[in-house]
């Protein structure tokens, strides 16, 4: 399971702070009320931002770990929803995923991952933050009535300039965070 963390550091600062170590549960989720016996148990890593550490709790009653995951990673997925909601922005701005491939994963960096992997890794994080936009756009539809599904519109609709509209939507959409997709909700695998 995982619960979101409002963590006080962004990506750079939450490693070099190494943030994680100093994180607490402030209650189980499974058993609010206590007495099961809620231990440590450690943190795993992140392939993205690099070293960046997530920290576990483990409840012996309900035989399941919970993850606190800090509030700017990307849920399931690689990456912070700065990165995520940057991938996306440039396909809005190109107009097209084919048209920038080459924006998002250059060929000749160091880190190349081919066309085919680019094309996949791309039209992923466009399929889920476009998903994640439909359902906001729906669960606070007073807010955002008419608001096409697009990092630009909900960035306009918010005032915001990218970098910092996936973030912001996922404060705004809290209450929901378990029934949001990927990469802003902390929906379980599997659930439609």
């Amino acid at each position: 399971m995982q619960v979101l963390w409002k963590c006080p550091y962004a990506d750079g600062r939450y490693v070099t702070e190494r943030a994680w170590e100093d994180a607490i549960l402030g209650a189980c989720p499974f058993h609010p009320e206590g007495g099961c016996g809620l231990e440590r148990l450690g943190s795993y890593a992140r392939v993205a931002p690099a070293g960046a550490r997530v920290p576990r709790w483990w409840c012996p009653r309900q035989r399941a770990s919970i993850s606190l995951l800090p509030s700017f990673l990307a849920a399931r997925m690689t990456g912070t929803l700065a990165e995520v909601e940057a991938v996306v922005a440039a396909v809005e701005e190109a107009g097209s995923v084919s048209a920038a491939v080459d924006a998002v994963h250059p060929p000749e960096a160091d880190d190349a991952i081919g066309l085919p992997c680019a094309l996949r890794s791309i039209r992923r994080r466009v399929r889920a933050v476009r998903a994640a936009l439909v359902a906001i756009g729906t669960l606070l539809a007073g807010r955002f009535a008419g608001v096409a599904p697009t990092v630009t519109a909900f960035g306009a609709a918010l005032g915001l300039g990218f970098g910092s509209v996936l973030v912001t939507l996922r404060g705004l959409a809290e209450r929901h965070i378990g029934a949001l997709p990927t990469p802003l909700g902390l929906r379980a695998r599997g659930r439609g």
